[in-house]
């Protein structure tokens, strides 16, 4: 057991290192809506999920790492009808105010949250329980793997909060400073997570629960070097 969980932190200590870099165009206003181009709810269209490989190459920059699947299938995310089957399932109600994290890792939407809040849990439990990879959801939204920057990318596109992908280094100045009502996003150069409604939405919580959504606390210890954003109006 205390190898298993030596090797889960590593797994999540290279999760949190392997965003912000890579290269992608610049984040719009968070009132900025999405581009025709994109899909409220994109599919996967490519089996780009890889695993076990190398944390960085010999020339020492980092390539891709994934965690896949267990029996080997390719990912892909979640109809919107699978979620909503699932959800119903859990048997638990929504909240007023506070989203819900169901036993299976997905985040059941308050009742009194705005829509483009909603469209982000919507959208999150989409993509909640596909793989890691670095770079993922960069060259295109339509993707079977997401790092953490990604992963934002995918539910603010979906919510309408942006036009294209952005790396974490980009949140830093993205929307408005400060904890927002519903969303809060943190944001260095190298890792970038989320709360929604209550809930975490975060690639290292995939790797410790294989959901992107968590109760799990913000305390990394170098959280000071973190901006704190939101969405305006959110």
């Amino acid at each position: 057991m205390r190898r298993a969980g030596s090797a889960l932190a590593v797994l999540a200590a290279v999760i949190c290192a392997g965003c912000g870099s890579q290269t992608t165009q610049s984040a719009t206003p968070a009132a900025a809506t999405v581009a025709p181009s994109l899909h409220p709810h994109p599919q996967a269209v490519e089996p780009v999920a890889g695993a076990g490989a190398p944390t960085q190459s010999t020339s020492g920059a980092p390539v891709a790492v994934s965690v896949s699947p267990p029996n080997g299938a390719l990912a892909q995310p979640a109809s919107l009808a699978t979620v909503r089957m699932q959800l119903a399932a859990s048997g638990l109600s929504a909240n007023p105010n506070q989203a819900t994290l169901t036993p299976d890792g997905l985040a059941i939407s308050p009742i009194n949250a705005p829509p483009a809040v909603q469209a982000i849990i919507e959208a999150g439990n989409e993509i909640a329980h596909l793989p890691y990879r670095y770079g993922g959801g960069h060259t295109t939204y339509e993707d079977t793997a997401y790092d953490c920057s990604g992963s934002i990318s995918f539910v603010f596109a979906a919510a309408g909060l942006l036009k294209s992908t952005v790396v974490s280094g980009q949140l830093e100045n993205w929307g408005a400073p400060g904890p927002g009502k519903w969303v809060t996003v943190f944001a260095n150069a190298g890792h970038t997570f989320m709360y929604v409604a209550g809930l975490r939405f975060d690639t290292v919580a995939l790797a410790e629960t294989g959901s992107r959504w968590s109760n799990r606390p913000a305390d990394e210890p170098d959280l000071k070097t973190f901006s704190v954003r939101h969405p305006i109006g959110l």
